[in-house]
C-alpha cells in the first residue's frame, strides 16, 4: 500500500520537449524487463545517451544542475503514445514525482495516478514560465495537495486536481486499497447473491 502524500518538494528540471511519447520515456527494447526496480536507467534513454552508450551532454538530465530533480516540467502533450505502464514505472524509478505539463496523453494520465506520479495541468505560459524560471538548475518547488498550491521561486500558482485522484495520494490508495474500502458493501452482496451465483467449494489435490 502506498504512503499517503501531502505535498511534494524539490528540484525540478525543464524538458523543453512537446508531444513526448511513451516510446521516448522508456523505448520498446526494455518492456520485456519484468521489474519496475532499475527501469529509471533507461527512461528517456535514447535522448540520455549515444549509440556507444555514453551520456550526451545536451540531454538536461545529464546536467549534473539538475541531479536529483523529482518536478518534471514538460511541454504539451506529455505520455502520449501507447499505453505502455512502464513509461510511469521508468520515471518514478528515475526519482521523478512530479510531472506538470499543459496536457498529457489521457492513458499515461491515468496510470500516473494509479502509480502515485502526480500529473498537474497548467496552462502553457506558466508552465513556459516555469520552465524559464527552472533553468538555472536551482528552482525548488513545493506542491501542496492540501491547498493544491505550487509555490517556489517567487511564485505562487493554483492547480487543480481531479477529487478522486487527489484522495489516492493524500490518503496513499492503490485499486486495492480502494476497493477494501467497500468491504462491508462487497460482503453484503455476495451474501443476498442467488446460491446459483455463489462459487462452490473446490477440492485441490497435490500429487
Amino acid at each position: 500500500m502506498p504512503k499517503p502524500i501531502k505535498a511534494i518538494e524539490g528540484k525540478a528540471a525543464p524538458l523543453k520537449a512537446e508531444n513526448v511519447d511513451t516510446d521516448q520515456i522508456i523505448p520498446a527494447q526494455f518492456l520485456k524487463l519484468l521489474s519496475r526496480r532499475g527501469l529509471g536507467k533507461y527512461a528517456f534513454y535514447r535522448w540520455r545517451y549515444d549509440e556507444k552508450g555514453n551520456p550526451r551532454p545536451g540531454f538536461i538530465l545529464n546536467d549534473s544542475r539538475f541531479s536529483g530533480a523529482v518536478i518534471l516540467i514538460a511541454g504539451r502533450n506529455f505520455g502520449i503514445g501507447s499505453s505502455r505502464e512502464n513509461a510511469v514505472w521508468a520515471l518514478t524509478d528515475l526519482g521523478i514525482k512530479c510531472v506538470i505539463a499543459p496536457s498529457f496523453g489521457d492513458i499515461f494520465y491515468n496510470n500516473a495516478a494509479k502509480n502515485m506520479l502526480l500529473c498537474i495541468r497548467l496552462p502553457e505560459k506558466t508552465v513556459k514560465i516555469l520552465q524559464e524560471k527552472a533553468e538555472s538548475g536551482d528552482l525548488t518547488l513545493r506542491i501542496d495537495l492540501e491547498s493544491q498550491k505550487i509555490t517556489g521561486g517567487g511564485l505562487e500558482i493554483s492547480f487543480d486536481v481531479e477529487p478522486h485522484i487527489r484522495e489516492r495520494f493524500l490518503k496513499g490508495l492503490d485499486d486495492i486499497s480502494l476497493t477494501l474500502q467497500y468491504g462491508n458493501l462487497i460482503e453484503r452482496y455476495e451474501k443476498n447473491m442467488p446460491e446459483y451465483l455463489k462459487p462452490k467449494p473446490r477440492k485441490f489435490i497435490y500429487e
